[in-house]
């Protein structure tokens, strides 16, 4: 799970660099059996929670789970260059206030 934060309200560059590249991605990744299930969850920004999104992305088993970077990469070098809405680059319009590789207790 990571936890992002939108900057200088840049709403349309975040959605845009979402939907076109993070998620394209997740598709890609569960049609290759790669990962199991992927979500972006919006939440309500106040000081106790200070950001924008949750993405998530759920895997079926340990073996996906350890060979996550390696097919992420593989997808990464596939797709080419990220897809922007205009000139400005991730880090001016979202910052990833907190990423964990939470795992299942069952």
């Amino acid at each position: 799970m990571d936890f992002v934060q939108i900057q200088n309200d840049h709403v349309d560059e975040v959605m845009h660099y979402y939907n076109n590249n993070w998620k394209v991605l997740r598709i890609e990744a569960i049609e290759k059996g790669y990962i199991d299930s992927f979500q972006i969850l919006e939440n309500v920004y106040s000081e106790e929670a200070p950001f924008h999104l949750i993405l998530i992305t759920t895997y079926k088993n340990k073996m996906q789970f350890d060979h996550r970077e390696k097919h992420f990469r593989e997808l990464i070098d596939a797709k080419g260059p990220l897809n922007l809405l205009n000139n400005k680059k991730p880090a001016e319009f979202r910052k990833i206030l907190f990423g964990t590789d939470a795992k299942h207790l069952n």
